[in-house]
C-alpha cells in the first residue's frame, strides 16, 4: 500500500453527497479505515471483492468501503462487517499478473448500512447518507483545538524527523472535521479505535477524540526519542573511544612507546620463552597469541583466550625440583617423622637408590592401604621432604564429576582445568609428590566416573601425555610421584587397583604406640596447648592404660585425643595460677580422664560351653568376634541371628554338616539333627557381618555344645572351615592378632597356610602370644576345648585361676566382682 493522500480541494463542496445513490456494491477491507477525502491505492483479491470492484466500474465508479472486524476471516458475511463505512470513488483500475486487481479510491463521504440486498456473488448494501452538522461559525473553543491538534502534531513530527510537508497540509485546513480524520488516518491506531472515531458524526466531538489520541502518542514518541538518544549517545560515546584509542596508539608508535595491549602481547611473548615449552606446546600458544591480537580487547572470546594463555605460560613444563639422592640423609627424615613403617620407607629408598643410578625413571605409583589414624597422609608430607620436592593434596572423597580430574573443555562458560593439572601448577614443578586421598571414597553419577578418568593419570605407559580437557594438550606426568591413600581397596575398581603398587600399612602395636606417643604425640600436644617444658610428665605406665582401656583402635587419633585432653586439664591449671609440676601416672590417671571406657568382655571371664572367641578384620583394624551356639529340643532346624552376610551362613552350614559327618568320631549322637534345633548368634546384633573367617569359631562353638565340652575363654580362633575339616587361610592376620592382644587373649589359633604371614606381626608382640597353627579342625578343637564339665568347672574363671598362688588380699565369698563396663562396637564387621 502506498502512501495515504488527501485530496481537500472539494471539501467545501458537500453538495457532492446527493449524487450518491442509495444502493451500491460492498467492498469489505482489511487491516485498514477509510475516511472521506482520504486517496490510497488497495490491492484486492477476493472473488467476491473483484465483482463488487468490476459491478462498480460498470455502474457510476462508486463503491462502499467498510472495514471487517476480523481481520483473519477471509468469506465474512454481514455480521463480520461494520455498519458504518465510507462512500469511494474508483479513481483508477490495474489487473495484476497474479490475479489481484490493484484499485485507487478516494474517499467521498461518510454512509451507514441500512441493509443487504444481496450476499452472492458479492455485497450489495442500501446506505443511508450520514450528513454530518456544519459549523455556522468556529468558536473559540472550537479555534483553541484546532490550534492545539496541530502543534501536537508538529511536536510529533520533530520527534520522529519527519518531513514538515504534512504540517503544511494541516495548517490548509480549517473545518475540524477533515482535520480530525486527516490526523487519525496517519496515526497507528487499532481498527477498533480507528473505526470509533469514523463512528464519531460530531466533527468537534471527533476532534476532541483525536485530541486525546495525540497525546498518548505523543508521551510515546518522547519516550520512544528518549531511548533511541540514548542508544545513540553509547553509540557514539564508544565510536568515540575507539577513535581516541586509536589516536593515542599513533601518539604513542611516534613517541617510540607502547599502549597496555602491546605491553601486554610482548609479555606474554615473554613469558611463552621463557617458560621452555615443547615445540608442540609453543606452536599452540603462539598460534593463540595471534589470535588474541587480532580480537577486540573488550570481547567475551579475548578474554577467554588470555585466561587459556595465562594457564599455559604458569604450567611448569620444564621446572623441576633436584632431588635428594643422599639415601642416609632421606632416610634420617623419614625416621624422623614416622616411627616404624618400614616396608614404605624402604621402597622410598629403592626408588632414590634406583633414581641416583638411572637419574631418569618413571614415577612410581604408590597406594597406601591401611586402617584410619595410622599415618598414611602424612607420611606424604614425609615422603616429599625426604626427597627434597614439593607436595600437593587433593582428596578425592566424595567427587563424582569426571571433569574433575579432567577438567571441563573451553566452550563452557567458567571452564577450568581438571584438579591434577591445578595441583601441578601450585606445586610449581613438574616432579613433585602428588597425594590423591581418598582414592577408595570415589563415587560415580550421571557425570561420568572419576575413577575412570585416573585410569590415565595413574598409569605410567600412558601418563607421560596426559590430556586436560581444557588444555586439550599433553602433559607430562612421568615425572610426578603419586601416592594414593585408602580404607580399603575393595572399592576401587580392579582396573585402577592394577596399576598401583599396593603398599598395607597395619595397625599398631601398644608398644609401638607408647613409643610414637612418647616421640611425637606427647610433644606436639605440649606445644599445641601451650604447655612450658617440665610442666607435665606423662608415665609409660599411663600411656599403656590410656591405650588398653581408653582406646580401642589401630590408629592413633583415639590416643592423642586423650593426650590432648590431659594437656586440656594442666593448661587450665597453670591458666589459673597453679604452676606447680604435673605427673600423669597409672595411679591418678582416672582424674584426668574419668572411668575406664574399654574393659574386658563379660565372655572373657570364664570358660562356657558354646562361646567361642574369633577375630574379625574391618576397614579401622581388627576386632573381637563372639560366637554363641545353643540347643534346644526340636527338629534339626538350623536358625542363624546376628545379621551374618550369605557368605557367613554358609560358613555355620558348612559347621554343622562337619559336625554331622564326624558326630561318632566327636563322641556326639549320628541323629542329634533329627531331634535338636541349633541356634548360632553372633553379638552385638546390630551390626552386620560378613566373610568366611569366622568358620572355624561357630564349628567350635557348635560342637562345644553338643559335646557339653567348655570353650577356652583365653583361646581365640580364625580361619575357613571346609566339609572335610580343612582349616583355609584368611587375610588380615596382624591386625587380628593386635586385636586379640588388646582384649587381653595369649593364645590364638591361625591356620597353618598363614604362617608365612607370622613375620609381619613385630617380634615383641610375637613373643608374647602363644600362636597355635592348626590344619584341620581337630587341631583347632585340640587347642581350644576343655574336657567335660564333670572334670572342671566351667565357672573357673582365669583370674581365681592365677590368684591360687598369689599374696595379697583374696576376695572374700559371696563378695561380687566388680561390675565390668561392657563396650560397644560400631564398626561394621567382616569376620
Amino acid at each position: 500500500m502506498s502512501e495515504t493522500q488527501w485530496n481537500v480541494e472539494g471539501q467545501g463542496g458537500k453538495g457532492s453527497q446527493a449524487e450518491v445513490p442509495d444502493v451500491l456494491p460492498l467492498l469489505p477491507i482489511r487491516d485498514i479505515v477509510i475516511y472521506p477525502y482520504m486517496m490510497l491505492p488497495l490491492f484486492v483479491g477476493r472473488d467476491m471483492s473483484i465483482r463488487a470492484v468490476e459491478e462498480s466500474l460498470s455502474r457510476d465508479r462508486l463503491i462502499f468501503l467498510v472495514a471487517q472486524k476480523n481481520s483473519a476471516e477471509d468469506n465474512p458475511t454481514p455480521d463480520d462487517i461494520y455498519r458504518v463505512g465510507t462512500v469511494a470513488s474508483i479513481m483508477r483500475m490495474l489487473k495484476l499478473a497474479d490475479g489481484r486487481v490493484k484499485v485507487l479510491v478516494q474517499g467521498l463521504s461518510k454512509g451507514e448500512v441500512e441493509n443487504f440486498l444481496r450476499e452472492r456473488p458479492f455485497f450489495e448494501v442500501k446506505i443511508r447518507k450520514v450528513v454530518e452538522p456544519a459549523l455556522q461559525e468556529v468558536s473559540i473553543e472550537v479555534e483553541a483545538l484546532t490550534r492545539n491538534v496541530k502543534e501536537k502534531i508538529e511536536q510529533i513530527l520533530n520527534l520522529k524527523n519527519l518531513p514538515p510537508e504534512i504540517v503544511m497540509v494541516t495548517d490548509n485546513i480549517s473545518d475540524p472535521g477533515v482535520l480530525a480524520d486527516l490526523v487519525a488516518s496517519n496515526l497507528r491506531l487499532k481498527i477498533e479505535e480507528s473505526q470509533g472515531i469514523l463512528e464519531i458524526f460530531d466533527p468537534v466531538a471527533r476532534l476532541k477524540k483525536v485530541n486525546e489520541l495525540l497525546s498518548r502518542e505523543l508521551e510515546l514518541s518522547t519516550v520512544q526519542a528518549r531511548i533511541q538518544n540514548q542508544a545513540k549517545e553509547e553509540m557514539s560515546k564508544t565510536q568515540r573511544d575507539y577513535f581516541l584509542r586509536e589516536q593515542l596508539k599513533q601518539i604513542q608508535q611516534e613517541l617510540g612507546e607502547g599502549d597496555e595491549r602491546t605491553e601486554e602481547i610482548n609479555d606474554l611473548k615473554k613469558q611463552i620463552e621463557k617458560a621452555k615449552m615443547p615445540l608442540e606446546i609453543k606452536r599452540e600458544s603462539e598460534k593463540q597469541l595471534k589470535r588474541l591480537e587480532q580480537m577486540h580487547p573488550e570481547s567475551s572470546e579475548a578474554s577467554l583466550v588470555r585466561t587459556y594463555l595465562d594457564w599455559l605460560v604458569d604450567l611448569p613444563w620444564s621446572k623441576k625440583t633436584k632431588d635428594n639422592l643422599d639415601i642416609q640423609k632421606a632416610k634420617e627424615v623419614l625416621d624422623e617423622d614416622h616411627y616404624n613403617l618400614e616396608k614404605v620407607k624402604e621402597r622410598i629408598l629403592e626408588y632414590l637408590a634406583v633414581n641416583k643410578l638411572r637419574r631418569k625413571i618413571k614415577g612410581p605409583i604408590l597406594c597406601f592401604v591401611g586402617p584410619p589414624g595410622v599415618g598414611k597422609t602424612s607420611l606424604g608430607k614425609s615422603i616429599a621432604r625426604a626427597l627434597g620436592r614439593n607436595f600437593v593434596r587433593i582428596s578425592l572423597g566424595g567427587i563424582r564429576d569426571e571433569a574433575e580430574i579432567r577438567g571441563h573443555r573451553r566452550t563452557y562458560v567458567g571452564a577450568l582445568p581438571g584438579r591434577i593439572i591445578q595441583g601441578i601448577k601450585q606445586a610449581g614443578s613438574n616432579n613433585p609428590v602428588f597425594m590423591l586421598d581418598e582414592i577408595d571414597k570415589v563415587g560415580a553419577d550421571f557425570r561420568g566416573d572419576p575413577s575412570a578418568a585416573l585410569l590415565e593419570v595413574l598409569d605410567p605407559e600412558q601418563n607421560h601425555a596426559f590430556s586436560d580437557h581444557y588444555l586439550n594438550l599433553p602433559f607430562d606426568l612421568s615425572n610426578v610421584l603419586f601416592i594414593c591413600t585408602a580404607n580399603l581397596l575393595d572399592p576401587v575398581p580392579a582396573a585402577l587397583a592394577d596399576r598401583m603398587e599396593v603398599i598395607q600399612l597395619s595397625g599398631y602395636t601398644n608398644e609401638e604406640k607408647l613409643e610414637i606417643a612418647r616421640k611425637f604425640l606427647n610433644p606436639r600436644q605440649l606445644e599445641d596447648n601451650g604447655i612450658p617444658k617440665g610442666h607435665l610428665e606423662i608415665s609409660d605406665d599411663a600411656v599403656l592404660r590410656i591405650i588398653s582401656q581408653y582406646t580401642k583402635e589401630a590408629g592413633l587419633r583415639n590416643l592423642e585425643r586423650e593426650i590432648a585432653s590431659i594437656c586440656r586439664k594442666v593448661a587450665r591449671r597453670i591458666a589459673e595460677e597453679k604452676k606447680e609440676p604435673v605427673r600423669v601416672t597409672r595411679a591418678n590417671l582416672h582424674l584426668f580422664l574419668g572411668t575406664a571406657k574399654f574393659l574386658p568382655e563379660a565372655e572373657q571371664e570364664k570358660h562356657e560351653v558354646g562361646v567361642a572367641t574369633g577375630l574379625a578384620w574391618t576397614s579401622a583394624g581388627g576386632e573381637v568376634l563372639y560366637v554363641e551356639a545353643s540347643l534346644s529340643k526340636g527338629r534339626g532346624n538350623l536358625t542363624l541371628t546376628g545379621q551374618l552376610g550369605e557368605v557367613m551362613k554358609e560358613s555355620a552350614q558348612a559347621a554343622v554338616s562337619y559336625s554331622r559327618s564326624h558326630a561318632k568320631k566327636l563322641g556326639i549322637e549320628e541323629d542329634f539333627y533329627q531331634k535338636l534345633d541349633i541356634h548360632i548368634h553372633v553379638p552385638a546384633g546390630a551390626i552386620p557381618k560378613d566373610g568366611p573367617s569366622a568358620g572355624i569359631t561357630m564349628a567350635t562353638a557348635l560342637i562345644s555344645a553338643l559335646t557339653k565340652r567348655p570353650v577356652r575363654c583365653d583361646v581365640a580362633m580364625t580361619g575357613e572351615i571346609t566339609l572335610r575339616g580343612r582349616v583355609l587361610p584368611v587375610g588380615g592376620l596382624k591386625e587380628k592378632c593386635l586385636a586379640a592382644f588388646r582384649a587381653g587373649i595369649r593364645t590364638i589359633v591361625v591356620p597353618d597356610r598363614n604362617q608365612k604371614d607370622l613375620d609381619e606381626i613385630p617380634k615383641p608382640l610375637r613373643r608374647k602370644l602363644s600362636l597355635v597353627v592348626a590344619k584341620n579342625m581337630s587341631d583347632v578343637l585340640k587347642a581350644a576345648l576343655l574336657e567335660k564339665i564333670g572334670k572342671i568347672s566351667a565357672g573357673t574363671s582365669i583370674a581365681a585361676r592365677k590368684s591360687k598362688g598369689t599374696k595379697g588380699k583374696q576376695r572374700k565369698r559371696g563378695e561380687k566382682p566388680l561390675e565390668k563396663v561392657r563396650r560397644e562396637r560400631v564398626v561394621p564387621l567382616r569376620a
